[in-house]
């Protein structure tokens, strides 16, 4: 099997990629510079030097490889329409990396929803992630255009990169904060809470999606559920630090950004994954972020 992935020096990316080569599989992946070439060439990953505005350049790997992995980005719309072009028709996997702050809310941290989200669940949108819902729509439809186009919509994700990015995109931040400021804090009061799962359950998904997912689907990734006062509680106490603090969403937006900071760490997102267990037999075996934490996050 020949994958062409984008976002191949990322942490997600990378993650799949790495596992894929175990898998025997060769790869492709669509880096930005000589610099992250030379990083993934070394895991075995054969680079494109390229970046998302380079259609044409995605539209023939897309054509030329067996199946294609879009890890890069879950918003930008071009490279996505660029590649599900070229795969029309083809029944080749199309698997789109999502991201489950589409359903989020607007909680800034003070309450705890009590919705619980399956792929079915009607979803109010809010106006700030209508380009995403837009988008995961877009690949859903290219099932009738003779695409297996497969959405995996991933929630916090823990645990250290297997490809060349070793950090995510969330608990990363909240140590960084904390080392910088000698204070953990989380937005609000920090109740609001997330589902969460760990890499290497992750890419064990995206293996059994390219296998045999069929088309148009759509599958939340998720093993657990966390409050952000109780992950930065346990950020805290791995730093051996003292308690942590409240933080208003103003502050918290200064130091992340309205995105990360209102959506990221202050919104409420919680799902099931009960569908890709059914369906795809995925039996994932990291149930605890904070044993994660605890035990085995890597402190800079």
């Amino acid at each position: 099997m020949n994958v062409f992935i984008t976002g191949a020096a990322g942490y997600i990316g990378g993650s799949v990629a790495t596992r894929l080569l175990q898998e025997g599989w060769k790869v492709r992946g669509l880096v930005r510079t000589q610099e992250q070439a030379e990083r993934v060439r070394k895991l075995g990953i054969d680079p494109v030097i390229g970046t998302l505005e380079d259609t044409d350049l995605l539209a023939h790997e897309a054509k030329q490889a067996d199946a294609v992995v879009n890890a890069a980005s879950s918003d930008n719309r071009p490279p996505v329409e660029a590649m599900l072009d070229a795969l029309a028709g083809s029944g080749k996997p199309f698997i789109h990396t999502s991201g489950s702050s589409v359903v989020g809310d607007d909680a800034r941290g003070e309450w705890k929803s009590d919705k619980v989200f399956a792929e079915d669940t009607p979803v109010d949108v809010v106006p700030e992630k209508a380009a995403r819902a837009s988008l995961d729509k877009l690949i859903l439809d290219a099932a009738q255009r003779g695409v297996r186009s497969v959405i995996l919509c991933n929630t916090m994700i823990y645990g250290t990169g297997l490809g060349a990015s070793p950090d995510s995109v969330q608990i990363p931040p909240l140590v960084a904060q904390a080392q910088k400021s000698g204070i953990a804090r989380y937005v609000g009061q920090g109740v609001n809470v997330w589902s969460n799962v760990h890499i290497a359950d992750v890419v064990e998904l995206y293996l059994l999606a390219l296998k045999k997912a069929p088309a148009g689907s759509f599958y939340f990734v998720e093993n657990g559920e966390a409050s952000y006062a109780d992950i930065v509680a346990a950020i805290a106490k791995r730093l051996k630090l003292g308690a942590p603090q409240s933080w208003p969403v103003e502050e918290a937006i200064k130091e992340w950004g309205f995105g990360h900071a209102v959506y990221s760490f202050g919104s409420n997102s919680r799902v099931t994954a009960a569908k890709a267990r059914r369906e795809l037999g995925w039996q994932p075996k990291h149930a605890s972020v904070f044993d994660w934490i605890e035990n085995d996050m890597q402190v800079k």
